[in-house]
């Protein structure tokens, strides 16, 4: 059998680089760190720590909790993607995008579904000084945005309960850091909200998943009537209610209809 070859350290470390990787690889094996604890391990100051840790939280690879502890984020343990068709899918539906964000002046996101979690394709942004940035790549709880909604509210209802019931006999202190299970009175409000956003057809979040931040979100389909990702308009909180009364949502709808024409033939 042939021997592995050594792994040696780079001859040009990037100290940057090299902290933010060795970051994740404590909050992998740690579960729970604080900046201070993390800064000592490094070696750096806590502001430093700090911002590499922001970076993280930002790209979905951290989270923190209401003790300031931070933990794994959804990205840490996400899987790729069906690659292929992604890429199609994203090139096919970036010029719909860019017309959109023109439009509408916020800025767009192509979003899919893996599972319980919401995975950012990419971003059209916004020409406007006040706007949402780029969430490309980012991968977050699905039921907390508004494109990962309006894709759960395309499942039957048994298959929610197996992404989201609690089972009976799980309490609150046997549950694991980042288990999206509900109790089953939450489980039916929360399948009674999803209905309601298949009904009118698109979801909204609101600052669920980034203080300031709102989002309407609307499937996308293939000719099957399928759906295969979903489109979102990212928008600063003061202008949500603006939005929520305008014709943006009108105009999510008329550019994925157009969308739709393209991808049509398009397979997961």
């Amino acid at each position: 059998m042939q021997k592995k070859k050594t792994i040696e350290k780079p001859a040009y470390m990037l100290e940057s680089v090299d902290n933010a990787l060795r970051l994740l690889q404590m909050l992998r094996d740690v579960g729970a760190l604080r900046i201070k604890d993390a800064a000592e391990e490094l070696g750096i100051a806590q502001s430093t720590a700090h911002r590499l840790m922001a970076m993280l939280v930002y790209r979905g690879f951290a989270v923190q909790d209401e003790k300031r502890r931070y933990h794994p984020g959804a990205a840490m343990g996400a899987g790729p993607a069906q690659r292929g068709w992604t890429r199609e899918f994203n090139d096919l539906c970036r010029p719909h995008m860019e017309a959109l964000a023109i439009l509408c002046g916020e800025t767009v996101n192509l979003v899919i579904r893996v599972g319980t979690q919401a995975r950012f394709l990419s971003s059209a942004e916004s020409a406007g000084i006040l706007r949402v940035g780029d969430r490309q790549g980012q991968v977050l709880d699905a039921e907390l945005t508004a494109g990962g909604r309006i894709l759960l509210a395309e499942l039957p209802r048994d298959t929610l309960a197996q992404l989201y019931l609690r089972p009976d006999d799980l309490a609150d202190d046997d549950r694991e850091w980042g288990d999206r299970r509900l109790p089953a009175d939450e489980f039916e409000q929360f399948y009674r909200d999803l209905s309601a956003a298949r009904a009118v057809g698109f979801a909204v979040n609101v600052q669920q998943t980034e203080e300031g931040v709102a989002a309407f979100g609307v499937a996308i389909r293939n000719r099957a009537r399928t759906a295969v990702g979903a489109l979102t308009v990212a928008v600063p909180i003061t202008r949500f209610r603006q939005h929520s009364q305008g014709p943006l949502v009108s105009q999510i709808k008329n550019a994925i209809r157009e969308l739709e024409v393209d991808i049509a033939d398009l397979e997961p």
